[in-house]
């Protein structure tokens, strides 16, 4: 069933995302031990659960366990396994340091007793930097604002999911160099986030939305195709073959609005479309398996913005190599507050010739 307590109906009062991190308190068994209320997304063709609610739901369980006027300012997190939709998982929190000014907590999740995921959260008391302040932040770079009516699509054609995103053109995207592409997007969550959710829901909104794709930047500035139709024995496409179906049955318009399927993908859809066998014609860089390995995230302004309403974020990726890679985000608010910096690694490797022997 993927949860521990059948879920209970949705809260017509909260938003899609908050219904989607919704968290069951196991106080009666442990004050610091909590579970999802409700089955957890898994994407198409991944390995697991999407890391996002992972994500988002250790902040939330951390979140519970420090007084009201304290706020989180960093998190780092580890992928340890895959996590499996169908079966619950338990979110144990440990009170590492409760201090005057600074709170430190660390989660662990946990399905059939094997850690899948761990968190770090440490915690900042409001106003405890004194009056007198040092102060800068990065300013948000000039781009097209977000269309009503232009959400992206998933892989079905329909926009779904708990929060908008709309992606604009890849900045540099014809440069030879990777390092200097710049991947943007608008994302918020669906609908209105409830009052009662209090600054913590658009928090854990926030760290859900900010693994969207994050290391399939990598995959962007290096135009590598992730929609291979073609399994060689045990080998796994790195999406279903279902989905690869459903972008050909797709027509231009729709395609161009599907998430992260780039002018290249684009492309290569409209030739195997058309009949042609892009097979036979020399092997392309094709991404055999690709990863979340880490995720950071530090949050500059936790108490000045809203998920709920559009969010900007540029990734770049300073380095790939050894079958990993690095990528930055920056998110910001509309009027151009940078409220989060966010660093994730990604095993990023790429499928391998037949007599490979890796």
């Amino acid at each position: 069933m993927g949860t521990l307590i059948r879920p209970r109906p949705l809260n017509e009062s909260q938003s899609a995302i908050e219904n989607v991190l919704e968290l069951t308190h196991l106080s009666d068994i442990d004050p610091d031990l909590f579970t999802n209320a409700r089955p957890l997304w898994h994407p198409p063709g991944a390995r697991g659960i999407y890391g996002g609610a992972a994500i988002a739901q250790c902040l939330s369980a951390a979140m519970k366990t420090v007084p009201e006027n304290f706020t989180v300012h960093s998190m780092h997190c580890y992928f340890i396994l895959a996590g499996n939709s169908e079966i619950p998982i338990i979110y144990h929190v440990e009170r590492v340091r409760s201090g005057k000014s600074f709170a430190t907590r660390t989660v662990q999740a946990r399905q059939r007793a094997k850690v899948i995921f761990t968190a770090t959260c440490s915690f900042v008391r409001q106003n405890s930097g004194g009056e007198k302040k040092v102060e800068h932040a990065v300013k948000m770079p000039d781009c097209p604002g977000p269309v009503d009516g232009m959400d992206d699509l998933d892989h079905g054609g329909a926009p779904t999911g708990p929060f908008q995103s709309q992606r604009i053109e890849i900045l540099n995207n014809d440069s030879p160099y990777p390092d200097t592409k710049k991947c943007r997007q608008w994302m918020k969550a669906r609908g209105i986030i409830s009052e009662t959710g209090g600054h913590e829901a658009h928090l854990s909104a926030l760290a859900y939305m900010s693994d969207s794709y994050f290391v399939g930047t990598i995959a962007r500035v290096h135009k590598l195709w992730r929609y291979s139709a073609v399994r060689k024995g045990n080998t796994k496409s790195s999406i279903d073959e279902d989905v690869l179906k459903k972008l050909l049955a797709m027509d231009d318009e729709d395609l161009k609005r599907v998430k992260f399927v780039d002018q290249a993908d684009l492309k290569r859809i409209q030739r195997m479309r058309n009949g042609e066998d892009v097979s036979r014609e020399e092997p392309s860089p094709e991404i055999g398996m690709m990863v979340s390995l880490d995720h950071s995230i530090y949050f500059h302004n936790p108490r000045a913005f809203r998920a709920d309403e559009w969010m900007f974020t540029e990734m770049e990726t300073p380095w790939t190599g050894d079958g990993r890679g690095l990528v930055f985000q920056k998110m910001f608010s509309k009027d151009g507050t940078l409220i989060a910096t966010c660093v994730q690694e990604g095993l990023v490797r790429l499928r391998q010739s037949s007599d490979s022997k890796l």
